[in-house]
């Protein structure tokens, strides 16, 4: 049994040292120069003494930082990665919670990483460290001290206060959500990813680990593709790319733009989304596209190592239905608690809680914010048992699948009734018209606000949306954009869109 996710490159390397593992279009690397590299790097972190703290790794999206992520864990060490998408505040918030004692960085990123680092930190070029020899009897001793709950990596995630929350995860979680995922999508040898997600993000773990398991390989596409579907499509095509796991809007700007008019992905045989709603609307042109590709709908949150639950699509939706995320992977159990910690009745809303190995080890240097959603499980008094509540709303359908409802978030008293803004958004979304759509709330005023992107005046579509839901679910305004704002993982900016309604921005 694995105790450490390296124990994947060890393995492969023996197997398919030549074959590609990883590539942007233009740089890549092989299984073998994937070790080689991560493999110096590690030497040269141990041998400066630095074991068991976290590194930040400061690079563009490239195969070069995934080879630097596994060359801290070489070391014994949990890599932190940032971005330059991020800005400068927010990177100095994680330098200040990580404390880290070195930043390894690409040339393009050095100048920003000296102006942002703290005193007495230590800036280290990537290639500069990998000609560092490597130290075999060194990197054996960290390894055959490392056990499976020793962290791999922190990745940070949005606060409802402003300051961001890293997630630590550990060995043990990222390999039983590699293993489970992997079964449930079927991944070979032949897979072939599209890496969407930016590498600051956990969701790239879908790519990132199984390239390592099976002797797979993934292209991380270039983010500025998203802009331009037809040549993101093209891209896929001249790389063969046959398995994408993707944020549902990310696929949504495919198919709302036509794009499938001009080109269709002519290898992709499986289709895994996630991370918010996919609009029926926009799922159905996939799916008519692609009639012979699997589809999943993926969730789960950062603070479970991932993704948690899985729905394989085995039936027609129409535009009023949703699409089940199903049921939990193996080894991890979803609780649907209501109010008073205890499970909601058949058919009732209830906080999705998650329980298992996926569940992480909380958010590094904060307890007071661990304690709050890492809890004892309510429905366990004998021994200390923790589980993470997600604050997303959910319940059984009929067929028994668990339904994603909506976040706390998004759940809003108006006119004396509880509204769920994703139900808005639902109904929108079905509108022939309209691309994408997002409500946010005014609180202090008590108003409902949609935003939406589309070819329908917005005196038409609140008309139109009057036919839809009650009154009391009436939006306040309807404003339409040339374009929808995105966070660096795809997802609906509505932090973005609420500082465009107050004029902050």
């Amino acid at each position: 049994m694995h105790n450490n996710v390296l124990n994947y490159l060890n393995e492969i390397v023996k197997v398919k040292p030549d074959k590609l593992a990883y590539s942007d279009g233009t740089n890549r690397l092989t299984f073998r120069e994937t070790y080689d590299a991560a493999r110096a790097i590690g030497t040269y972190l141990a041998k400066e003494g630095i074991r068991k703290k976290p590194v930040v790794i400061y690079m563009n999206k490239s195969p070069m930082e995934i080879a630097a992520f596994f060359g801290s864990v070489y070391a014994g060490c949990y890599y932190v990665p940032i971005d330059e998408e991020m800005p400068a505040e927010r990177i100095r918030l994680i330098l200040d919670n990580v404390n880290s004692p070195v930043i390894i960085c690409d040339e393009e990123n050095k100048g920003r990483a000296e102006e942002l680092r703290k005193d007495g930190q230590q800036i280290l070029l990537y290639n500069e460290i990998i000609k560092t020899e490597h130290d075999s009897e060194l990197l054996k001793s960290i390894a055959d001290t490392t056990i499976d709950t020793d962290p791999v990596y922190i990745v940070f995630t949005s606060g409802s206060t402003g300051v961001p929350k890293g997630v630590v995860a550990c060995h043990r979680s990222v390999i039983d959500y590699i293993e489970q995922l992997s079964e449930v999508l079927g991944f070979n040898e032949n897979t072939v990813f599209g890496n969407q997600s930016p590498l600051y993000f956990d969701a790239c773990l879908k790519e990132v680990y199984p390239t390592l398991k099976f002797g797979a390989t993934d292209y991380l596409i270039p983010k500025k593709l998203f802009s331009f579907p037809v040549k993101l499509m093209e891209f896929l095509n001249e790389y063969k790319i046959n398995t994408i796991c993707w944020v549902a809007s990310a696929l949504s700007i495919v198919s709302a733009f036509k794009t499938f008019r001009e080109v269709v992905p002519e290898y992709l045989h499986t289709i895994a989304f996630g991370s918010e709603v996919f609009p029926i609307k926009q799922f159905n042109t996939w799916r008519a596209t692609l009639p012979n590709a699997v589809f999943f709908n993926l969730y789960g949150p950062t603070e479970c190592t991932g993704m948690s639950c899985y729905y394989r699509v085995d039936r027609e939706f129409t535009d009023t239905d949703v699409i089940p995320i199903g049921r939990p992977f193996d080894n991890t159990e979803i609780l649907l608690l209501d109010d008073d910690g205890k499970i909601a009745g058949a058919g009732e809303d209830g906080e999705i809680c998650i329980r298992g190995t996926a569940v992480t080890l909380g958010y590094y240097n904060d307890k007071e914010r661990t304690d709050a959603v890492f809890v004892q499980n309510p429905l366990n008094p004998f021994y200390p048992e923790l589980i993470y509540k997600t604050g997303d709303i959910g319940k059984y359908n009929d067929r028994g699948e668990l339904v994603y409802v909506s976040r706390k978030d998004y759940q809003v008293k108006h006119m004396g009734h509880r509204i769920e803004l994703g139900e808005i958004e639902a109904n929108v979304n079905t509108f022939p018209n309209v691309k994408l759509s997002a409500c946010i709330y005014d609180r202090e005023n008590s108003n409902i606000i949609l935003y939406y992107v589309g070819d329908i005046p917005e005196a038409e579509l609140e008309g139109e949306l009057k036919n839809k839901v009650p009154r009391y679910m009436l939006p306040r305004k309807a404003i339409k954009l040339d374009e929808m704002p995105f966070t660096g993982n795809g997802k609906l900016d509505r932090v973005t869109l609420k500082k465009m309604y107050f004029g902050e921005i």
